[in-house]
């Protein structure tokens, strides 16, 4: 049987327990406005690819389209990477240029 009187020094192991960590890096992806990707497309991917509400996805959109680009979300780097080429395939599998990067 173990002796339970170190416990309250540890995990009861020897082992001091490490409470502390890092939260992973997060990074940003951004939609760039072309001439070629319709706005309905823009609208139908933020919804489904970045969980937008309808009115925010809008909000959105009109954004890229009236400034050139806008940040859809912020996303830790895993995430953030493959929304961005889940965006790029569907819109490639569509005929669309839509230029989508992570920064």
């Amino acid at each position: 049987m173990s002796d339970t009187s170190n416990q309250s020094e540890g995990l009861g192991n020897g082992l001091a327990e490490d409470t502390s960590f890092e939260l992973p890096p997060e990074r940003k992806v951004v939609f760039y406005n072309d001439d070629f990707t319709t706005m309905d497309f823009v609208v139908d991917v933020l919804i489904s690819v970045f969980n937008k509400s309808h009115d925010e996805a809008e909000n959105i959109m009109l954004q890229v389209h009236e400034n050139g680009s806008s940040v859809v979300g912020v996303y830790t780097y895993d995430i953030a990477i493959s929304r961005t080429n889940l965006t790029i395939q569907l819109a490639r599998k569509n005929n669309f240029p839509l230029r989508v990067e992570v920064e």
